[in-house]
Order: structure tokens, then C-alpha cells, then sequence
């Protein structure tokens, strides 16, 4: 499969546009090492165009979960696949299990574009995502056209993997976070607990979570003692929450900027108001911009 690498200076980028658009590596060379700042792919799995085993890929037209794969918007009944079994959710939209197309690239830039038509998902959209790459910093701008028909309720965000170590730890200024039930569905909102207060700082190896986040101040801190090295990642609204997945047993962890709460469409049915739900109307944009600053000792 074709993979677009830049390069600024140390740090190099790898894409893989097949695989839903995925970010296949972040990289840097420093003093004679490589330092790792996503997880990289396995060549299996990108020889077989696997996103859920990618350094990221791309939330589109919705993050997290919705419940069964059902809503019902404006009076129209939406009914999605099943796209994560054996759960019976939908998730994360339809962009990261789809070729992209390449509108352009060079040694330090590469945009891409998907253009998605009316499905199970019953509006048309148009979608891209420019990676920006300069020393020490990548730069992902994302955008979301509603092409119609009426408006469209939308979410986005992308979805990186972090290589997970024993120190390696997250911190953020957050407000609140999702309690989740049996089936990782927002439950109950409640203030941090100790053990997962991002606050304070998070080892990453300490607590298992797959939480939402609100309130976040639109940065978060990782760290590799190990490594002496840290990644610094910065948002714009609307990329008011923060989902930290940190599973057992697991060589990764994933903090993910995303502009809304899971199930966030049936929960504005049901009368909250804090989800983040966007509602982009037809020939509209919705724009997003996520930074990822390095820094190693």
C-alpha cells in the first residue's frame, strides 16, 4: 500500500491514505535514537489496511458511541451498522473504514479529502484532513462539509495512539467526566476521581479508563520519563472533551480531542444540553485544528 512520508528536519510522518486515512507513524531521530511519539503500525497491519491498529485515524461525522447504532433526528430514524463487533454500537463514524483520496503533497504537507455519499447515513458530506509538518510539531486541520440533505448533527476529532511505557503519564485541565456503564455508554457525569483526575497527573499504567472528559482547557501533557521526552497537545474549540483510553494489558494508550460526548445525539433527545453536539447546516463546515508539540532533553 502507498505511504506519503514527510519530513521537517528530525521529525518525519508517515500516512497511509487506504487506511481510512490513518497516520501510520510520528517519528523523530534525536541524538543517535528514534523516539517513538504515536505507536507505529506493524507492516502486517498496514499491508492489510487495518485503522484500529494505526498511529491515528480520523472521527468522522461522529466520535465514541451511539447506542445500538440508532437516533432519530428532526424526524427522520437513522439506522447505522454495527461497525465494532462484537458490540452493539456504532462507532466513530464511517471515514476511518474508507479509502482516502490525495489532493496534494509535498516534503512537508499532505491533504487529503473524502467524499461520502448518502447511505445508512443519510446525509452526503464532504470531508479533509491537512497534515502540517514542521520541527517538532505536527499540525492536523480537519474539516466537515454537510452536503445535504438539511442539516446533520456532527462530530469530529482524530483518534492517536500513544506507545504506552511504565512512567509514561497524561495530564489536562478537565472539569468533569462520564462515568461509563457495561457497554462504555455515558452513565453518570461526576467530578474526576482521584484515581483518573487528569489534574494531577495520570500514570497511564496505574488505571485502566475509557473515559469523556468535559470542560477540558484545550491541552494535555504526555510524558515518557523514560525517554525524556514530552508531547504537548493543543485544540481549538469545538474540541471541548477529552477521551483517555488506557485498556489493560495493552502496549498503547489513546488521548483523543473530540467535540463531543459519546451517544451525544441521544442524549440531546433525551434534553441535555452539555454533549457538544454540532449541527452543521447544508453547505456548511465544521473546522478543527489539533497540535502536537514535541520536546525531548
Amino acid at each position: 500500500m502507498d505511504v506519503i512520508t514527510l519530513q521537517a528536519g528530525a521529525t518525519q510522518l508517515a500516512i497511509a491514505p487506504a487506511a481510512g486515512g490513518s497516520i501510520a507513524r510520528f517519528w523523530q531521530e534525536h541524538k543517535g535514537r528514534t523516539i517513538e511519539w504515536m505507536r507505529p503500525t506493524p507492516p502486517a497491519a498496514l499491508r492489510r489496511r487495518m485503522p484500529l491498529a494505526m498511529s491515528s485515524f480520523p472521527l468522522v461525522p461522529y466520535s465514541g458511541r451511539i447506542r445500538d447504532g440508532r437516533f432519530s433526528f428532526q424526524g427522520r430514524n437513522v439506522v447505522l451498522p454495527l461497525n465494532f463487533l462484537p458490540e452493539n454500537n456504532s462507532i466513530h463514524g464511517q471515514a476511518w473504514q474508507v479509502p482516502w483520496q490525495v489532493v496534494h503533497h509535498d516534503k512537508e504537507l499532505a491533504a487529503l479529502e473524502y467524499h461520502h455519499k448518502a447511505d445508512d447515513w443519510p446525509w452526503q458530506y464532504r470531508t479533509s484532513q491537512d497534515f502540517i509538518l514542521a520541527p517538532n510539531l505536527l499540525t492536523i486541520e480537519m474539516s466537515l462539509t454537510n452536503e445535504g440533505p438539511g442539516p446533520m448533527p456532527a462530530g469530529l476529532g482524530p483518534h492517536p495512539y500513544f506507545v504506552r511505557t511504565p512512567k509514561a503519564t497524561v495530564t489536562a485541565g478537565v472539569r468533569k467526566v462520564w462515568l461509563n456503564d457495561a457497554e462504555v455508554m455515558p452513565k453518570e457525569l461526576v467530578d474526576p476521581p482521584g484515581d483518573r483526575d487528569l489534574r494531577r497527573g495520570v500514570r497511564v499504567d496505574a488505571v485502566a479508563m475509557d473515559n469523556c472528559f468535559l470542560g477540558w482547557d484545550h491541552r494535555a501533557v504526555i510524558e515518557w520519563p523514560e525517554w525524556q521526552a514530552r508531547l504537548t497537545m493543543t485544540a481549538d474549540s469545538p474540541l471541548d472533551f477529552l477521551v483517555v483510553y488506557t485498556p489493560a494489558k495493552q502496549d498503547f494508550f489513546c488521548v483523543e480531542p473530540v467535540s463531543q460526548a459519546g451517544d451525544a445525539v441521544n442524549y440531546v433527545n433525551a434534553g441535555r444540553t452539555d454533549t457538544g453536539l454540532q449541527i452543521v447546516l447544508q453547505g456548511q463546515t465544521l473546522r478543527v485544528s489539533i497540535r502536537f508539540q514535541t520536546e525531548i532533553q
